[in-house]
């Protein structure tokens, strides 16, 4: 009996990208990959389809072609210092093993002049967030950002998730607009992306519902980008919710940033159970994950940079992302301590020498970076 797979030659994939593609006898797979070859937006459906049904290396391929198309072989990565200030939360998010009940004893509040201690020189970036802490008030973050900026006027400060921009200002009878614009005066000059997770309502209220809601965060994002602050952006997978609960998630992600522009880059988040509320889930398989990466480049057109957080992934498997539509191996990340209370088994933080053999190792020219993309040295011209 004749195979229904058959080798497909896409016009304009060999001289676009140098491959053939080994496709099923799928005119939908066929329409959706032409789109994607000829730089048109995927829809929904047609997402979704492609997410389900494209064979494996077709939608590697496709997403490494519309990443070239971006960014040809340059791969990101910055030498950043991550601090969690506080592991205190009001929120008690069902996925999250980090977080401490306000009261515990258990917990640990880090004083400004202690945080300023554990940063040094030679970072291109420090990465704060914490937990939603009503107990440190709007003071607290303003001389936090005021002293880094005062230690280290050359390192970028990245700070505070949507989530933790909410609490901050409402705590301080403010609206988002007015606590935004203390911490900017006081030196934020970046927002992580955290805090998104899934923006389905049915699913964030079983796994977060105490959190702001998904068109909460997308409004501070929006809120900033307004003010001039860039910010990353993140969806969280691989817990209760589906593949067509994902697609929706990067569509309203797409549309925010059609309309200001102010994503710098994407980061899918695979989850980790253990120690979680979800802890008799199997997490995610490293098929599944390379194909969120993957589609997560289709969908998202209009965001630049899709980042492989090694962290999560684990170092191997975060190498092979880049061949997957990820463009940013994050950074050297000292020192993660969230996803490690959820049992990832990677390194605390990588020396910047270990990200570029990561990175020439899969092929690829390495570039450091700053939270703002500005370039500071590039792997093909040492």
């Amino acid at each position: 009996m004749e195979s229904s797979w058959r080798w497909w030659n896409i016009p304009g994939a060999i001289e676009n990208i140098g491959l053939e593609y080994f496709i099923d006898n799928d005119p939908d797979i066929e329409a959706a990959s032409r789109k994607v070859l000829g730089g048109e937006r995927l829809s929904f459906d047609e997402g979704l389809m492609l997410y389900e049904r494209a064979p494996f290396h077709l939608l590697g391929a496709l997403a490494d072609h519309a990443k070239r198309r971006v960014c040809g072989d340059d791969i990101y990565f910055c030498v950043n210092r991550h601090v969690n200030y506080s592991d205190y939360c009001v929120n008690g998010c069902k996925f999250c093993a980090y977080f401490q009940e306000i009261g515990s004893t258990t917990g640990r509040r880090i004083p400004v002049d202690e945080i300023i201690g554990m940063l040094g020189p030679g970072y291109r970036e420090f990465h704060i967030v914490g937990g939603c802490d009503p107990e440190l008030n709007i003071e607290y973050h303003i001389e936090l950002l005021s002293k880094m900026r005062e230690a280290y006027p050359d390192t970028r400060r990245q700070c505070y998730t949507g989530v933790e921009i909410e609490l901050i200002a409402r705590n301080a009878g403010l609206s988002v607009d007015e606590g935004l614009d203390r911490l900017i005066e006081a030196g934020l000059e970046a927002l992580p992306g955290g805090g998104a997770e899934i923006f389905d309502t049915e699913i964030r209220n079983r796994i977060c519902p105490k959190k702001i809601t998904g068109d909460e965060w997308l409004d501070v994002h929006r809120k900033a980008h307004g003010k001039g602050i860039k910010s990353n952006c993140t969806m969280l997978y691989g817990h209760i919710e589906d593949r067509r609960h994902r697609i929706d998630h990067l569509i309203k992600l797409r549309e925010l940033q059609d309309e200001t522009g102010g994503f710098l880059a994407f980061i899918p988040l695979p989850f980790h159970p253990e120690n979680t509320g979800f802890a008799e889930l199997p997490g995610t398989g490293g098929v599944e994950d390379l194909r969120t990466i993957a589609i997560s480049r289709l969908m998202l057109d209009n965001i630049p940079h899709i980042k492989a957080f090694w962290i999560m992934l684990g170092l191997k498997l975060a190498q092979v992302a880049l061949h997957f539509g990820s463009d940013d191996l994050d950074g050297t990340v000292v020192e993660e301590r969230i996803t490690h209370t959820a049992g990832a088994t990677t390194p605390i933080g990588l020396a910047k020498q270990k990200m570029i053999h990561l990175i020439r190792d899969a092929g690829l020219v390495p570039v450091e970076r700053d939270t703002l993309y500005e370039i500071f040295w590039r792997g093909d011209e040492a």
